[in-house]
């Protein structure tokens, strides 16, 4: 799902225009970026909480090359979904 079908889905879902609905959307997405650099974490009630992560410094190597490379530390994005959405998806998805 791209996110005009998400929009024209949310919209009906909501009974709000399509412009209300994305404004909405990009609104939130604007706080939830916010949050993000201020390193806090954004849980959503039954589905998951989002958080920047700390990867350490690590060694690569080039597998063509052989080469070995370091890697600098960098921050990432990680989400880890509820315990509802881990048992439907361990079960398929048949709830």
């Amino acid at each position: 799902m791209n996110n005009k079908e998400f929009i024209s889905e949310l919209s009906a879902r909501m009974g709000y225009s399509t412009s209300d609905t994305q404004r909405l959307v990009t609104n939130l997405v604007n706080a939830m970026s916010d949050s993000f650099l201020e390193d806090n974490a954004v849980t959503v009630a039954n589905f998951g909480t989002f958080e920047v992560k700390k990867k350490m410094e690590r060694i690569m190597v080039n597998p063509a090359t052989g080469q070995r490379m370091l890697v600098p530390p960098k921050l990432v994005l990680g989400f880890k979904p509820s315990a509802t959405w881990k048992d439907q998806l361990k079960k398929g998805g048949d709830e």
